[in-house]
């Protein structure tokens, strides 16, 4: 059975990306890839950012890379995930693309559960977001680092270092964040919960086995230093089988996930694990 999800104005998912309708199960639906738009770098490419929409309430499922897993052209591995959780996995990765790119277009294909959808991604000019700056109060994404004073990232373009572990052995995790303390907010309304401006969410984005955190939402602790607020969050993570995992930290502003629906203000950041026995 084959789903084909077109991008048209007016969008539930993304800026402009409108599914057939197929109701979420426990189990066994499909999972739609999400085209959250496109921005422009600095050195004059462009970046596709996208993410996904899994259907299945309670399946996690996991896709390897190739035929059922395949961004082309250039794929089939443009750095997507291969570990899929239920519902809206929010700009998770970027793919960049030439200056010269013109009309072209990317097509990410999923096959989850016997079922096919696949989504086109390009620079048509309706798909522009502003990922790094809300232009209506100057809201920013949160600046995420895995070392104290370490190189850092801000925004969906994401940073990757990496660490080994051993199998059964839990892994500290720690982030540190800094954030404007601004918000995004389609009604100019401040958030309910004035809690510390910055939540993280670490998820399983590939791998061989599964994982557990301690705490996938860890508590973010605010810390001295210069701006709004900094703070910092540890997390244990322990792995059931050996091999290369990569795993997912979003770090989101007071606008929440998926800023809101303004494809602004929040950061990603990785961590590649070697696991051994």
């Amino acid at each position: 059975m084959k789903f084909c999800v077109l991008l048209l104005a007016g969008s539930l998912l993304a800026p402009a990306q409108v599914l057939l309708p197929e109701p979420a199960r426990d189990s066994g639906s499909s999972i739609t890839g999400s085209f959250e738009g496109w921005f422009k770098n600095a050195d004059g490419s462009f970046g596709l950012l996208l993410g996904y929409y899994s259907r299945n309430r309670k399946q996690e499922v996991d896709i390897p890379v190739g035929p059922s897993n395949d961004i082309e052209p250039g794929g089939p591995d443009r750095g997507q995930p291969t570990h899929f959780n239920p519902g809206r996995g929010w700009g998770l990765f970027t793919v960049n693309v030439p200056a010269d790119f013109g009309d072209n277009k990317i097509t990410w294909t999923i096959v989850a559960n016997n079922k096919t959808t696949v989504i086109p991604a390009s620079l048509k000019p309706e798909w522009e977001i502003s990922p790094f700056i809300e232009a209506a109060v100057g809201n920013t994404p949160p600046v995420v680092s895995f070392e104290e004073h370490g190189p850092s990232v801000q925004g969906p373009r994401g940073l990757m270092v990496e660490r080994t572990a051993k199998v059964g052995q839990p892994l500290p995790l720690t982030v540190w964040v800094s954030d404007d303390a601004k918000f995004t907010s389609s009604s100019g309304a401040k958030p309910k919960d004035l809690g510390a401006p910055v939540t993280l969410k670490w998820i399983l984005y590939r791998g061989p086995g599964s994982v557990s955190f301690s705490n996938d939402r860890p508590a973010v602790q605010k810390m001295s230093g210069e701006g709004a607020f900094n703070g910092t969050a540890t997390t244990m993570v322990t792995f059931s089988d050996p091999g290369d995992y990569v795993l997912l930290v979003t770090a989101n502003d007071y606008s929440g996930e998926g800023g809101s629906g303004f494809q602004c203000c929040w950061t990603t950041g990785k961590v590649k694990v070697s696991v051994q026995r």
